[in-house]
């Protein structure tokens, strides 16, 4: 009786959380939770990550940090490395993390297409220089999935971080240009200085996680990936999948 008692009140959680998520990204609620303060609405959606007995993942993770503005939005999330087991017993990386940033464009007040995102993958390195930032610094970063072939060029993406001219905070622009289907968009965000300290701060946690390195302090390796080919999708995901 105990063991189904345990089972239902989990399907609540985690039917309560899925509402939750939907409530708060659903394209078609004019009443959502960031519909107050509409010029700098901001917000955070955390998930813990937990693994049983058997060292596999029980729950989906999903942990951004997003900001939604007149005519872009901008969500910024974690993605983990993935790793694989070695015949000799150790683990060792397989796939890079990185930070992804995920823009979508607005369609009308307080409202997104949810469809039309693009994405752009900051590496470990990319990280570090958007971390290293001054109040009056610009980066600007450059991806080709195609790039030193044949078909480099056909599809482009350029991310440049530019400051207000007052100080106040950044620029996010991601220009991406598609020769194959004759495409370029374009999304501008702005971000405050206080969004951006957020940014700042959460990338430099997550910068040695993306690279596996926490792996050493937090858990014996083997442990948390003892089965590396059951990963979840969204952990894997790349700027080039729509």
């Amino acid at each position: 009786m105990l063991s189904r008692l345990s089972k239902q009140l989990s399907l609540s959680a985690s039917t309560s959380r899925n509402l939750l998520f939907q409530k708060w990204f659903s394209p078609n609620d004019g009443t959502s939770l960031w519909s107050c303060s509409f010029a700098t609405q901001s917000g955070t959606s955390t998930a813990r990550q937990s693994f049983v007995a058997d060292g596999s993942m029980t729950d989906k993770i999903f942990a951004s940090y997003s900001v939604y503005k007149g005519k872009a939005a901008l969500s910024t999330s974690p993605m983990l490395p993935t790793f694989r087991k070695l015949d000799s017993g150790g683990v060792k990386l397989d796939r890079k993390g990185s930070i992804m940033l995920t823009f979508w464009p607005a369609v009308g007040e307080r409202k997104y297409d949810w469809e039309k995102k693009q994405c752009f993958a900051l590496s470990a390195t990319e990280v570090g220089s958007m971390i290293n930032m001054g109040p009056q610094d610009t980066r600007e970063f450059f991806h080709d999935p195609a790039m030193l072939s044949s078909n480099a060029g056909q599809v482009r993406k350029s991310l440049s971080i530019k400051p207000h001219a007052d100080g106040s905070g950044y620029f996010f622009s991601l220009n991406v240009v598609n020769n194959i289907l004759k495409t370029n968009e374009r999304f501008v965000v702005p971000v405050t200085a206080a969004e951006f300290a957020v940014m700042r701060t959460a990338f430099s946690f997550a910068l040695p996680r993306i690279m596996g390195w926490d792996q050493y302090s937090n858990q014996p390796l083997g442990t948390a990936h003892k089965n590396p080919s059951k990963v979840l999708p969204h952990l894997t995901d790349s700027e080039w999948d729509k």
